[in-house]
């Protein structure tokens, strides 16, 4: 059932993260273009994707942001666990979790502080990546417990 849920909020963080990029690139060609999850003034994934901070501050072209980052950290879970049998593959779920969740924390920084706006989009994939570090922290617990029992 955790194999499974963790595949859901992958699947859900890679298809958050497409759409972030089709609205950067949606944005770049057409300035006056608007996403579905503008809801108002103060909720505009548009905004966001168009901000400076789009690529994690580096004002990168739209694409290159962390939208890709994103979806590439999501595929490379996947293969990692195929890779690394056992204790191995949930070190390396936990480790991408906890970078995954700092970038969320820091990101969520810059959205609240940085540009005063409220993004759902963002919102959602930092709740993703916490559902995922819950997620893979109970499957270590398991693990360790599995060990010194």
């Amino acid at each position: 059932a955790a194999m499974a849920a963790r595949a859901v909020l992958c699947l859900a963080g890679a298809a958050l993260s497409l759409y972030a990029l089709h609205v950067e690139r949606a944005h770049a060609r057409d300035p006056s273009y608007r996403a579905a999850c503008d809801l108002g003034p103060a909720v505009s994934c548009t905004r966001v994707f168009a901000s400076r901070y789009r690529g994690g501050g580096r004002g990168r072209e739209p694409g290159r942001g962390g939208a890709c980052f994103a979806a590439g950290v999501a595929a490379r879970r996947g293969r990692a666990l195929r890779a690394v049998p056992g204790r191995g593959a949930t070190a390396v779920l936990l480790g991408t979790s906890v970078v995954s969740v700092a970038a969320s924390l820091w990101l969520a920084g810059v959205l609240a502080f940085g540009l005063q706006d409220f993004c759902l989009v963002c919102i959602t994939t930092y709740l993703l990546n916490g559902f995922l570090l819950a997620l893979n922290w109970r499957r270590w617990r398991r693990l360790r417990h599995l060990k010194t029992a």
